[in-house]
């Protein structure tokens, strides 16, 4: 009973964080809408996978590596910072343009490599996530957890930021949905831009 509650107070921790709106809920919603289910899903999963690199860090003492070592803390921020630059940049850029609907299927969709980098890079684009993880585990898991409690806990962490963000993509996906977003699609690509702009800058200079 101890370990089944220990291991629900860190899935539950972690999935409040997973759902508070960031940098990946507006990648998937706007993946979801300009572009396909599927493809969102693989963006979901690149950022499953993503938010798992960062948690086996934190464990494995890459929070420890950043205190020893500012300056690759600084250059990850500095990677994170300028990729979400990059990526309100690019939907400032394309926002004027015109995408056709023909398919359940969306139109130019995404390579599936190219969606899975989309998800993974958005999840890097935040080294703080380190800090996070290394709080949640010193603060909920016991000093020297046993390899099954921390093979869970990492499948939640996957599982948690995959499972939700899915669910963002199948909603964001639906017919009505996408072809709201498409009737908006300038004014709601700009805004993203400059939230996703924003986020980028709060980043580089937290």
């Amino acid at each position: 009973m101890a370990t089944f509650l220990l291991l629900l107070t860190f899935a539950v921790t972690h999935l409040l964080a997973v759902i508070s709106p960031g940098p990946s809920f507006l990648v998937v919603t706007r993946t979801a809408a300009a572009r396909s289910r599927r493809d969102a899903i693989l963006v979901a999963f690149g950022m499953g996978v993503g938010i798992l690199g960062w948690a086996l860090g934190a464990w494995f003492g890459l929070s420890a590596l950043f205190a020893l070592a500012p300056w690759l803390y600084t250059g990850m921020k500095i990677f994170g910072a300028g990729y979400l630059l990059y990526l309100a940049f690019q939907l400032w850029r394309h926002a004027g343009e015109n995408i056709e609907m023909e398919s359940s299927n969306g139109s130019g969709s995404l390579r599936p490599w190219q969606a899975f980098r989309l998800g993974i890079l958005t999840q890097f684009a935040n080294p703080k996530v380190v800090i996070f993880f290394g709080s949640i585990f010193v603060a909920i898991l016991p000093p020297s957890p046993s390899p099954g409690i921390l093979a869970t806990c990492f499948a939640i962490v996957f599982l948690n930021e995959f499972l939700w963000y899915t669910l963002v993509a199948v909603v964001m996906a639906s017919r009505p949905v996408r072809k709201k977003y498409l009737s908006i699609k300038p004014i709601v690509d700009r805004v993203t831009g400059t939230f996703l702009g924003l986020l980028g800058v709060r980043i580089a200079l937290d």
